[in-house]
């Protein structure tokens, strides 16, 4: 089955639920029309014009990057700046420009867990978090010979998942009663007669972001003329979700060691790294990008090593008053080795969707950066 970008929003959505990004962020998509298909989709991590021109080239429909095309709002389009003439390749060839940023630093499974799954950390726990879940709870009311009708539509729409598990829902039995009006059309029942029904009461999680959809799509196949149903906001706080993480290193190392052991890891040609080289690493914390605001997050996390990239002077000597080493291993470093997972999760999802569609990585983009 051929998907559109509308279809393909929706999975990259669930991959990465845009409720995660931070307020700054500029998440989803960033260009095209949601009714064009997509037969054929990239992965990168910049919308490079160089990227852009590429994809055109080789006729992709949906190019899913990491950082935004607009990251702020945009007085007028020209054709002639950088950003102009990417829009201009773009809409001329049909080529729809998706994000997922922060959104996808912060989800479990996302640039941050690739990280420190590279690195080889244990006992990983979110450094900058837990984010709000962003859920709600929704009780839907039927009769109950009903009852498979909505709970085939709510798992549809991967409704009801509760950390690793899915289809979770509680149910109990009761007595609806109600009264048609004159200009009622009741499926049950009939107008002028009070009507007792047995139903069943149907909890189920529902991300915010879901809501609107999932009730709409539960009407459709209720078989009540007014769905009965109540919406409970939720304050639950989700431990996997938010930014940078701690981890535990399998055996101790001294931080020169453990910055030459990264520097292989991560496969970059050099690395920053303040404090004594002497000093004894076990717990480290890690931010994908550019991660001096989490500083102070990292120090309070008891980690004796703080990994990221874009770390300027001012935080070197901020950490060198607390005591806690740091090793900048650049912002394309930590965030590059995200593309070909990307890639991997998409085709994955499209799998499950039962969704034909080609899944590559770019393999031509470099560090703006080169050392002497």
């Amino acid at each position: 089955m051929t998907a559109t970008v509308a279809q393909f929003v929706r999975i990259l959505d669930h991959l990465a639920p845009p409720r995660l990004a931070e307020s700054w962020d500029n998440v989803g998509l960033q260009i095209g029309n949601r009714n064009w298909p997509v037969k054929k989709v990239w992965t990168a991590l910049d919308p490079l014009p160089e990227v852009v021109a590429r994809a055109c080239e080789n006729d992709v429909d949906l190019l899913v990057t990491h950082h935004p095309l607009f990251f702020k709002p945009i007085r007028q389009i020209d054709c002639d700046s950088p950003l102009g003439r990417i829009a201009e390749m773009a809409l001329s060839r049909r080529l729809a420009i998706f994000s997922a940023h922060t959104n996808l630093d912060s989800v479990p499974g996302g640039v941050n867990d690739v990280l420190v799954d590279r690195m080889g950390l244990r006992t990983v726990r979110v450094l900058a978090g837990p984010a709000d879940a962003g859920m709600c709870k929704l009780a839907v009311f039927v009769p109950s010979n009903r009852v498979k009708a909505i709970l085939d539509t709510l798992f549809a729409l991967d409704a009801g998942r509760m950390g690793n598990y899915s289809c979770c829902t509680f149910r109990c039995e009761g007595v609806g009663t109600f009264l048609p009006g004159a200009d009622a059309s009741p499926a049950i029942g009939k107008t002028g007669v009070l009507t007792e029904v047995q139903e069943s009461r149907i909890e189920i999680l529902v991300p915010n972001d879901d809501l609107n959809a999932v009730v709409d799509a539960v009407k459709k196949v209720h078989p009540y003329e007014s769905m009965a149903y109540d919406v409970y906001p939720l304050t639950v706080r989700d431990q996997q979700t938010g930014l940078g993480r701690v981890g535990e290193l399998a055996s101790p190392l001294a931080l020169d060691a453990f910055a030459v052991k990264l520097k292989t890891a991560l496969n970059l040609p050099t690395v920053k790294v303040v404090g004594s080289g002497e000093r004894m690493v076990e717990t480290v914390a890690v931010c994908s990008g550019s991660g001096s605001s989490l500083l102070s997050a990292a120090v309070a996390s008891g980690a004796q090593a703080y990994v990221s990239g874009d770390l300027g002077y001012h935080s070197a000597r901020d950490a060198e008053q607390a005591g806690i080493g740091l090793i900048d291993v650049g912002h394309f470093g930590s965030e590059h080795l995200v593309v070909d997972v990307l890639a991997a999760l998409i085709r994955d999802a499209l799998t499950a969707a039962g969704i034909s569609a080609t899944v590559e990585a770019v393999d031509t983009e470099t560090d703006p950066f080169h050392y002497l």
